[in-house]
Parts: structure tokens; sequence; C-alpha cells
């Protein structure tokens, strides 16, 4: 298990007990489903960005800024494969911050929203003594499928990533392609889980397995490395790839590859296993028991 920050997510949950039949998804996913009448429904996530902490403002642009905080929430409806519908955006500015800043924010936001069809139609704007923080909250529908959730993992799965890994804080994670319209084809192709990589391989497929009470092997030599990621360490622990990770039966696996049109390859690092250790079988044969070793906000010794 993670440390502090999924401990605290599962006693939420469990303190949450919610109605499930208006409630389908709840805590734990990478956004929760509202059941609506007519047999509609509308899925919300919210993030929070801070200085410092995703981005900082002595290196990043305020349009980078503005673009990773739709982008971020943006990532989380690809994770589910739902379609995005509308996003609010509340900002915490610092002190003197100004108007000309805060239009070049607006900017960047307006980019993710414009590029990836999702409305910015609200919002709210207040100042303090403290670093800017950006907080979004995005709405969105399903598309074709039921949303994917994390934990529905099948014994025999293959477990795939989109992309490369690691290496993000060098620039992806400013300016990366949150999975929409590839996701929305995983998830019709018949995946049985997803989510989006943004604590790290190795927190996340630990997330995916907790939750779906499986096991996974991983497989080292097999893991898509990004060209300035500094090895398969910086792969299985650097944060914010928003890559997708997902699990499939094989056989649907080797059609969607067959099928697949985007430029982003798709790559089988493992498979989904009984039992509840997730293990990682290095190059040269050893197998160790791959923890979770990505971000954790309330990790006690980051």
């Amino acid at each position: 298990m993670s440390g502090g920050e999924t401990e605290l997510v599962q006693y939420f949950a469990a303190k949450g007990k919610l109605n499930r039949a208006k409630f389908p998804i709840g805590i734990g996913d990478d956004m929760a489903q509202i059941k609506l009448p007519r047999g509609n429904s509308v899925l919300i996530t919210t993030d929070m960005l801070l200085d410092g902490v995703h981005f900082d403002t002595k290196e990043a642009s305020l349009e980078q800024i503005g673009y990773k905080s739709m982008a971020a929430s943006l990532s989380d409806c690809a994770a589910m494969a739902t379609i995005p519908l509308a996003a609010v955006v509340s900002v915490a500015l610092p002190r003197n911050f100004g108007a000309a800043k805060l239009k070049k924010l607006h900017k960047g936001i307006l980019i993710a929203a414009k590029k990836y069809n999702c409305p910015l139609i609200g919002g709210d704007m207040t100042s303090w003594r403290k670093p800017l923080a950006v907080s979004v909250a995005m709405l969105s529908v399903p598309g074709k499928t039921k949303p994917v959730r994390r934990s529905t993992a099948k014994t025999g799965d293959v477990i795939c990533v989109t992309g490369t890994l690691g290496g993000s804080i060098v620039k992806k994670h400013l300016e990366f392609e949150p999975r929409l319209k590839e996701s929305l084809m995983i998830a019709q192709g018949g995946a049985n889980s997803m989510m989006d990589i943004s604590d790290g391989l190795s927190t996340d497929l630990n997330h995916i397995c907790r939750l779906s009470k499986k096991g996974a092997i991983v497989y080292a030599d097999r893991i898509p490395i990004t060209r300035n990621a500094k090895g398969l360490i910086a792969a299985l622990k650097d944060g914010e790839d928003f890559e997708l990770l997902f699990t499939m039966p094989q056989g649907k696996f080797g059609r969607l590859k067959k099928q697949w049109r985007f430029k982003i390859k798709l790559t089988v690092i493992g498979k989904i296993v009984a039992g509840s250790s997730v293990k990682i079988k290095m190059p040269y044969g050893k197998v160790a028991e791959l923890l979770p070793a990505g971000f954790d906000h309330l990790r006690k010794t980051r």
C-alpha cells in the first residue's frame, strides 16, 4: 500500500457510505459518477495545482501553467474514457499578481479548453500571501462504453501503457497531451481497467491491483522509457507522465493494435495474475516486489 495518501482515501471512502444507485462511482477513482434521470449520468473531477509542487513560476510561463491545470483534469476524463463537457477554475493569486498576469494564465487555460472542446464556463478568484494555486473542477459524460474504472482488472489481462514513461519533469509535465481520443478507442476495444499515470507507474499499477484484488507481474525490459529519463527507476517512479495504464484480454489487445490509428504507441509491459503481489522481473531473471515508489502528497519522508 502507498503511504498516508492512499490510506486516507480508503478512510474517506469507508466513512462516505454513498448511495451506489445515485453515485455508482465514488471516492478512489479518477472521477466520480452521478446518476441523472432517464438513465443519464455525469462525471466530475477536481484537481488543485500549486506553485512549488506541480509547477514553478520561476521556470514555467503562465500560459504553460494554465494549460497544465486544465490538461491534468482532462487526463482524468481520459483515464475513464469519458468525454469532457465543461470546466470551472478557481485561482488563489499571490498579492500584487495583477490583471496582466491573470490574463496570461487565462490564455493558457483557454488553449486547452479549445483544443480539447471543454469550455471554461466560470470560476472564482481570490488573493493571499502565498504562492499561486489553481483548482479545476471538470464535468464529463460517458462515451460509447461505461466509464472504465481502476477496480476491474481481470486475471489474465495484459498490462499496457501508451507512450513512454519517466523524465516528465524536463518538459513533458507542462506540455503533455491528455489521451482523450485514444482512451475512447481503448475502451471500445475492451479494456477492463484503466487510469492515467500521474503518480508514477509503480504507484498507479499498485492502485489498480489493490482495488481489483489482483496481483501483477511486470517485465522491466518491456517498459518504454522516455529518451531523457534517467533509466528504469525514473520510468517506475516519476509522476506526471499522464499516459494511460490499462488492462485487457490479450486477444482484444491484438485486435486493438491492428486497428490503432494514433501515432502514440501501445506497449504490453506485463500481465494481471491471481493473488495480491505486484512484482517486476528484471532482464537477468531476478523477480522482486514492485512497491509503490511514486509521488505521495502525505509521505513524511518526502
